[in-house]
């Protein structure tokens, strides 16, 4: 059985939180044209809250390189990158390069400082290997037929090629990572299936609190926010779930902590991104709320942002504004 039918079988899906079909990536970047081909696995793990890659870079960096060296291999690529956080880089580099060994075709590139969000999100990543701004592209075309220097290049996640190993070396168990804290008793990163609900996680890992509480499911900036009626969904695609006590939490400084990320994340290309949450960052500052403004700011940064950056900024406030809002007092944010 090739590589490509164990990883379809699989039902493997990328980690990097869409959720894409591994094996569907794969084959776009083998049936695309090109002279050279390119692999790139994604460590830049900018979003707040989010641990768990360099979880698995710390504990399986064996099964990482090896599933980087599985794509190159299916693909014949040239060259691969292992695109890290600046932190990550100067923590890890001894051990990556040491599983690394010989094989100088598998390069690390430390993500500058100051790239932030949009340094993780796939073309922003392929502008800041290739030396230029840090800024998103127009897609398509998709960095699977126009990737690195104009060729079809594999961008997957860190959990995605150690996934990939696993797949291959059969003990792939429909596992994924998770990366737990906020108002807890037992932070850190676990594997758990990927069926579990986010409240059966909590449980499992003795975190679910015997206070009233809200959770941020998928980051502690772009996560959506759900109360404790809405922990039945899966949680399959959330890589963290940070937990806030309802009576602990100020409500305005939650929403500007959210909106001053995104604000200082822009990387100012897209007018809908720059201004919007500058505006909105005004607005929560005010002492008299002008909702119906607040709301028409959301809306138009979820319709007509550039990327991900910038339809992403809303969901943590306009989620927290649905479902954990109604549970607190509103003279603590009107």
């Amino acid at each position: 059985m090739d590589i490509l039918t164990k990883i379809k079988e699989a039902g493997l899906v990328g980690r990097g939180g869409a959720s894409f079909p591994t094996w569907r990536k794969w084959a776009m970047v083998k049936d695309a044209l090109g002279e050279k081909k390119y692999v790139v696995c994604n460590a830049s793990e900018g979003e707040p809250g989010v641990k768990k890659d360099k979880y698995i870079l710390e504990n399986y960096p064996e099964q990482v390189i090896d599933g980087i060296q599985r794509a190159m291999e299916f693909l014949l690529a040239e060259r691969a990158f292992i695109y890290l956080n600046p932190d990550y880089f100067k923590e890890l580099k001894p051990k990556l390069e040491k599983f690394i060994g010989n094989a100088k075709y598998i390069e690390l590139f430390k993500k500058p400082h100051g790239s932030g969000y949009i340094g993780g999100e796939e073309t922003g990543c392929i502008n800041t290997i290739e030396g230029e701004r840090t800024e998103p592209r127009l897609r398509p075309p998709f960095p699977t037929t126009n990737g690195l220097w104009g060729y079809p290049t594999l961008i997957n996640n860190v959990e995605t090629f150690y996934n990939v190993s696993i797949v291959v070396a059969g003990k792939y168990k429909k596992n994924r990572f998770y990366t737990i804290d906020g108002d807890c008793l037992w932070e850190g990163v676990y594997e758990l299936p990927e069926n579990y609900t986010i409240e059966r996680i909590l449980k499992e890992t003795r975190n679910y609190p015997d206070f009233s509480f809200f959770v941020q499911a998928g980051g502690a900036a772009s996560g959506e926010i759900l109360n404790s009626d809405g922990l039945k969904k899966p949680a399959s695609g959330v890589g963290s779930i940070r937990i806030y006590s309802l009576e602990k939490h100020n409500p305005k400084d939650l929403i500007l902590n959210w909106l001053n990320f995104f604000q200082r994340q822009s990387c100012g290309q897209c007018t809908t991104c720059r201004e919007g949450t500058y505006r909105l960052v005004e607005e929560i500052k005010k002492n008299k709320l002008d909702w119906e403004l607040i709301n028409d700011l959301l809306a138009n940064l979820e319709d007509s942002s550039f990327c991900a950056l910038g339809y992403s900024a809303p969901i943590a406030v306009s989620s927290f504004l649905k479902n954990a809002l109604p549970l607190i007092s509103k003279n603590r944010i009107v």
